[in-house]
């Protein structure tokens, strides 16, 4: 059975009509079917090399160097010696990571990963193999964690409702078949976004409950270090910003991106921006203080990114800079921080520009 027949046999089951954030979760991470649970290749730098789109690790090392300089405090501070990451993808951040905090001399003894998908997994495994042991991977979010756990491009992948408006009511946004594809459908729901101001009829947008259930249970199990997440998003009042009609929702294949999940369904990315106000209140509200929030730019910057690019080549000087170009991912990118409440610090990445005031 194929991804297609399997997600037409959970439509049916399911009484002929799926919500969006079944249909994304299968898309994506169906067990040998979806697109993060097949073994194409997602990330690289172009689409000749079989790849989909590209990561900042992956266009850049010097992401890595700079985000290591803040872990480096980060593990200072709360006395930990592991780094835990979420979702290593090819494990370039995590090599970038190991390396960098070594030549610090940060102290680090372990570097534990969660990834869900075996493939990965697999290719995280070759890459890493020059550290042995030090490396271990996780199959699931441990019960108690101290740690300094970071996120690239992780709440982003974590599957969204879709609701729409039609100027009286809101309704949840499903899948339906359709000429033996997909469609989409609305049924009566109480689902609403935060904000409930300014929508005009035919506004479709996303919430986000996945990614906000992740970070309480990870507020939940943090009891000692600092959580970093780096993504594409928005504060609430962006996000929901009646300008913006229709959501964020956002597909990739072959580096070119488009707006429609239920074609060539497994086959591309399937992605939504991240509302930061959902996430940071989600992990205030489970115990946790944000340490900041900031673009990407701003944190890099802070970080030291600038020192570095001056002992770096023309063509790696130019690759760093769509790290921070307002245009490239310098502004869209965002960083928020949090730490135990009972154990906060001054952040490196969030001296200057902090945001925190916007969420």
């Amino acid at each position: 059975m194929n991804l297609a027949e399997r997600i037409h046999a959970e439509i049916a089951s399911a009484g002929g009509w799926l919500p969006f954030d079944r249909f994304m979760a299968m898309a994506l991470y169906e067990p040998g079917l979806g697109y993060y649970a097949g073994g194409r290749r997602k990330f690289g730098q172009m689409p000749s090399e079989g790849s989909d789109f590209v990561t900042a690790p992956e266009m850049s090392p010097l992401f890595g160097r700079a985000l290591a300089r803040q872990i480096a405090q980060a593990l200072a501070a709360s006395g930990c010696r592991e780094v835990m990451e979420f979702g290593a993808g090819s494990g370039a951040l995590a090599a970038q990571l190991i390396a960098e905090l070594d030549a610090l001399d940060a102290g680090l003894v372990r570097y534990a990963i969660v990834e869900l998908s075996a493939e990965l997994r697999e290719r995280q495994r070759e890459r890493l193999a020059h550290w042995g042991e030090r490396v271990e991977w996780l199959d699931a979010l441990p019960e108690q964690i101290e740690a300094v756990v970071v996120g690239n491009e992780v709440l982003d992948a974590m599957p969204v409702q879709l609701v729409a408006f039609d100027g009286q009511v809101w309704r949840e946004r499903g899948v339906v078949v359709a000429c033996q594809g997909f469609a989409f459908e609305d049924r009566d729901s109480h689902l609403r976004p935060p904000l409930e101001t300014g929508f005009v009829p035919g506004t479709v947008t996303e919430i986000h409950p996945q990614a906000e259930a992740f970070t309480r249970t990870l507020a939940r199990s943090l009891k000692r270090g600092a959580a970093f997440f780096i993504d594409y998003g928005f504060p609430e009042s962006e996000y929901y910003h009646p300008q913006r009609r229709g959501g964020t929702l956002m597909c990739h294949q072959a580096h070119l991106a488009d707006a429609d999940p239920l074609v060539a369904v497994g086959d591309k990315d399937i992605t939504a921006h991240v509302n930061f106000t959902g996430i940071a209140l989600a992990g205030q509200d489970a115990g946790l203080v944000v340490l900041g929030y900031t673009s990407q730019a701003n944190f890099l910057l802070n970080c030291g990114i600038a020192e570095l690019l001056a002992g770096a080549s023309l063509g790696e000087r130019a690759m760093a800079h769509r790290l921070l170009a307002e245009h490239e991912m310098g502004e869209l990118f965002k960083v928020v921080g949090f730490a135990p409440l009972n154990a906060p610090f001054d952040a490196l990445g969030f001296e200057r520009g902090d945001r925190s005031h916007k969420l």
